[in-house]
């Protein structure tokens, strides 16, 4: 067995992120859930605190700037918290479905279907248990570049400026 990597605590997530070069057949045969995420407060260094509606669970989350490791704090928050804080994030929202597409054995691919001022744009993100599983990742045909890092595609950009033109892609 190999040594837990440095980064191998709760808090931390280890993902990379791509666009979607086609959709997976059959899409409608997986989990999914529609997202309602919009943003209270955005820092200068990407720094974010969001709200998120997932289903019928309520969260408010903290996560660190963009890149393949970042501190993520998510906290549920009652129904009517929610509702209270949600008008905050007039003008900062993302909607999309979420596809949970099993990769292997041990692997989740989270494929985001835009809906709203982004429909078209489709997204996958995948989290890995070690930056060694991240590194040693090979992508299936279905996805299209690595977009991992690209603040462009973080769903904070996304809700303050949109989708970048198709020609900086």
């Amino acid at each position: 067995m190999s040594p837990p990597d440095e980064h191998d605590s709760p808090g931390v997530e280890i993902e990379r992120k791509f666009l979607v070069g086609e959709l997976p057949g059959d899409l409608g045969r997986y989990e999914s859930d529609h997202i309602d995420q919009g943003y209270v407060a955005i820092g200068d260094d990407g720094v974010e605190v969001r709200l998120r509606r997932r289903g019928d669970r309520t969260l408010l989350t903290v996560k660190s700037g963009p890149g393949p490791v970042r501190v993520e704090e998510e906290m549920p928050i009652e129904e009517r918290r929610f509702e209270t804080l949600w008008p905050l994030t007039e003008g900062r929202r993302v909607i999309k479905t979420r596809y949970l597409v099993p990769l292997g054995s041990d692997l989740v691919v989270e494929l985001d279907v835009y809906a709203g001022d982004l429909d078209g744009l489709l997204t996958a993100e995948i989290e890995f248990p070690s930056e060694q599983a991240s590194a040693a990742f090979e992508p299936p045909g279905w996805l299209g570049p690595e977009i991992t890092g690209d603040e462009r595609y973080a769903n904070q950009s996304l809700a303050l400026r949109g989708p970048p033109p198709p020609s900086e892609s």
